[in-house]
Protein backbone atom coordinates (compact mmCIF):
# COMPACT_ATOMS: atom_id res chain seq x y z
CA UNK A 1 0.00 0.00 0.00
CA UNK A 2 1.30 3.45 -0.91
CA UNK A 3 2.56 5.55 2.02
CA UNK A 4 -0.24 8.17 1.96
CA UNK A 5 -2.92 5.49 1.94
CA UNK A 6 -1.18 3.57 4.73
CA UNK A 7 -1.08 6.74 6.86
CA UNK A 8 -4.79 7.35 6.24
CA UNK A 9 -5.64 3.77 7.19
CA UNK A 10 -3.52 3.94 10.35
CA UNK A 11 -5.19 7.21 11.36
CA UNK A 12 -8.59 5.57 11.05
CA UNK A 13 -7.62 2.40 12.91
CA UNK A 14 -5.98 4.41 15.71
CA UNK A 15 -9.22 6.39 16.13
CA UNK A 16 -11.09 3.19 17.01
CA UNK A 17 -11.23 1.36 20.31
CA UNK A 18 -8.59 -1.42 20.10
CA UNK A 19 -11.22 -4.20 20.11
CA UNK A 20 -12.95 -2.60 17.09
CA UNK A 21 -9.70 -2.05 15.18
CA UNK A 22 -8.73 -5.72 15.66
CA UNK A 23 -11.77 -6.94 13.72
CA UNK A 24 -10.34 -5.48 10.50
CA UNK A 25 -7.91 -7.84 8.81
CA UNK A 26 -8.25 -7.11 5.10
CA UNK A 27 -7.07 -3.82 3.59
CA UNK A 28 -6.40 -2.32 0.19
CA UNK A 29 -6.05 1.07 -1.46
CA UNK A 30 -7.17 1.97 -4.95
CA UNK A 31 -9.14 4.34 -7.09
CA UNK A 32 -12.39 3.42 -8.79
CA UNK A 33 -12.48 3.19 -12.61
CA UNK A 34 -9.67 3.07 -15.14
CA UNK A 35 -9.47 6.72 -16.18
CA UNK A 36 -8.72 9.96 -14.36
CA UNK A 37 -12.06 11.70 -14.86
CA UNK A 38 -14.17 8.80 -13.59
CA UNK A 39 -11.77 7.88 -10.78
CA UNK A 40 -11.98 11.41 -9.39
CA UNK A 41 -15.75 11.59 -9.98
CA UNK A 42 -16.37 8.31 -8.17
CA UNK A 43 -14.31 9.41 -5.17
CA UNK A 44 -16.42 12.59 -4.98
CA UNK A 45 -19.67 10.63 -5.33
CA UNK A 46 -18.61 8.32 -2.51
CA UNK A 47 -17.76 11.25 -0.25
CA UNK A 48 -21.16 12.84 -0.99
CA UNK A 49 -22.93 9.59 -0.10
CA UNK A 50 -24.30 9.15 -3.61
CA UNK A 51 -22.16 6.13 -4.56
CA UNK A 52 -22.67 3.21 -2.19
CA UNK A 53 -21.98 0.29 -4.51
CA UNK A 54 -19.74 -0.95 -7.29
CA UNK A 55 -19.36 -4.01 -9.46
CA UNK A 56 -16.80 -5.88 -11.49
CA UNK A 57 -16.66 -8.84 -13.82
CA UNK A 58 -16.46 -12.17 -12.02
CA UNK A 59 -13.83 -13.14 -14.62
CA UNK A 60 -11.18 -11.27 -12.62
CA UNK A 61 -11.78 -13.53 -9.60
CA UNK A 62 -12.39 -16.85 -11.37
CA UNK A 63 -9.76 -16.61 -14.13
CA UNK A 64 -7.26 -13.85 -13.33
CA UNK A 65 -6.39 -14.68 -9.73
CA UNK A 66 -7.78 -11.61 -7.99
CA UNK A 67 -9.10 -12.17 -4.47
CA UNK A 68 -12.87 -11.97 -4.17
CA UNK A 69 -13.95 -8.97 -2.07
CA UNK A 70 -14.99 -9.82 1.48
CA UNK A 71 -17.53 -8.26 3.81
CA UNK A 72 -15.68 -6.23 6.44
CA UNK A 73 -12.71 -5.39 4.23
CA UNK A 74 -11.50 -1.80 4.25
CA UNK A 75 -10.48 0.12 1.15
CA UNK A 76 -8.72 3.46 1.11
CA UNK A 77 -10.40 5.18 -1.83
CA UNK A 78 -7.95 7.39 -3.68
CA UNK A 79 -8.27 9.84 -6.50
CA UNK A 80 -6.44 9.18 -9.77
CA UNK A 81 -3.23 10.66 -8.35
CA UNK A 82 -3.23 8.29 -5.36
CA UNK A 83 -4.39 10.87 -2.82
CA UNK A 84 -6.57 9.23 -0.14
CA UNK A 85 -10.11 10.61 -0.13
CA UNK A 86 -11.89 8.29 2.31
CA UNK A 87 -12.08 4.75 3.64
CA UNK A 88 -14.96 2.43 2.86
CA UNK A 89 -16.01 -0.83 4.48
CA UNK A 90 -17.56 -3.52 2.29
CA UNK A 91 -20.98 -4.40 3.70
CA UNK A 92 -22.15 -7.00 1.17
CA UNK A 93 -20.79 -9.04 -1.71
CA UNK A 94 -23.02 -10.94 -4.11
CA UNK A 95 -23.01 -12.25 -7.66
CA UNK A 96 -25.51 -11.68 -10.41
CA UNK A 97 -25.64 -11.68 -14.16
CA UNK A 98 -25.31 -8.43 -16.09
CA UNK A 99 -28.87 -8.75 -17.39
CA UNK A 100 -30.23 -9.29 -13.84
CA UNK A 101 -28.84 -6.11 -12.25
CA UNK A 102 -31.71 -4.18 -10.65
CA UNK A 103 -32.71 -0.55 -10.79
CA UNK A 104 -32.03 -0.37 -7.04
CA UNK A 105 -28.43 -1.46 -7.54
CA UNK A 106 -27.97 1.00 -10.41
CA UNK A 107 -29.19 3.78 -8.11
CA UNK A 108 -26.81 2.67 -5.35
CA UNK A 109 -23.90 2.86 -7.81
CA UNK A 110 -24.72 6.58 -7.90
CA UNK A 111 -23.31 7.35 -11.33
CA UNK A 112 -24.86 9.16 -14.29
CA UNK A 113 -28.59 9.75 -13.90
CA UNK A 114 -28.77 6.72 -11.55
CA UNK A 115 -31.17 4.82 -13.84
CA UNK A 116 -30.82 1.20 -14.88
CA UNK A 117 -30.72 2.25 -18.55
CA UNK A 118 -27.75 4.56 -17.90
CA UNK A 119 -26.04 1.91 -15.78
CA UNK A 120 -26.45 -0.76 -18.49
CA UNK A 121 -25.02 1.44 -21.25
CA UNK A 122 -22.05 2.70 -19.21
CA UNK A 123 -21.18 -0.72 -17.82
CA UNK A 124 -21.65 -2.51 -21.13
CA UNK A 125 -19.13 -0.11 -22.65
CA UNK A 126 -16.67 -0.57 -19.77
CA UNK A 127 -17.02 -4.36 -19.58
CA UNK A 128 -16.72 -4.65 -23.38
CA UNK A 129 -13.32 -2.93 -23.19
CA UNK A 130 -12.21 -5.23 -20.38
CA UNK A 131 -13.38 -8.29 -22.31
CA UNK A 132 -11.48 -7.15 -25.40
CA UNK A 133 -8.29 -6.77 -23.32
CA UNK A 134 -8.45 -10.43 -22.24
CA UNK A 135 -9.81 -11.85 -25.49
CA UNK A 136 -13.31 -12.84 -24.43
CA UNK A 137 -16.72 -11.82 -25.73
CA UNK A 138 -19.04 -9.80 -23.49
CA UNK A 139 -22.56 -11.14 -23.18
CA UNK A 140 -25.73 -10.19 -21.33
CA UNK A 141 -25.38 -13.25 -19.10
CA UNK A 142 -21.84 -12.52 -17.90
CA UNK A 143 -21.48 -12.91 -14.17
CA UNK A 144 -20.70 -9.84 -12.07
CA UNK A 145 -19.58 -9.35 -8.49
CA UNK A 146 -21.67 -6.68 -6.78
CA UNK A 147 -20.28 -4.86 -3.75
CA UNK A 148 -22.07 -2.52 -1.39
CA UNK A 149 -20.14 -0.37 1.04
CA UNK A 150 -20.30 2.46 3.54
CA UNK A 151 -17.91 5.31 4.26
CA UNK A 152 -16.24 4.85 7.65
CA UNK A 153 -13.59 7.58 7.47
CA UNK A 154 -13.81 10.48 7.49
CA UNK A 155 -17.14 10.30 9.27
CA UNK A 156 -20.02 10.81 6.83
CA UNK A 157 -21.48 14.29 7.09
Amino acid sequence: MEERSQACLEKYLESLPPEDAKRYTSFCADCFCSDEYNANLCADLILRGEKRATCSMDYWYTHAGEALPEVGSLQVVTNWDGEPRCIIEITSVSKCRYNEVTADFAEEEGEGDKTLAWWKKAHWDAFSLECKEVGIQPDEGMMLVLERFKVVFPEPR
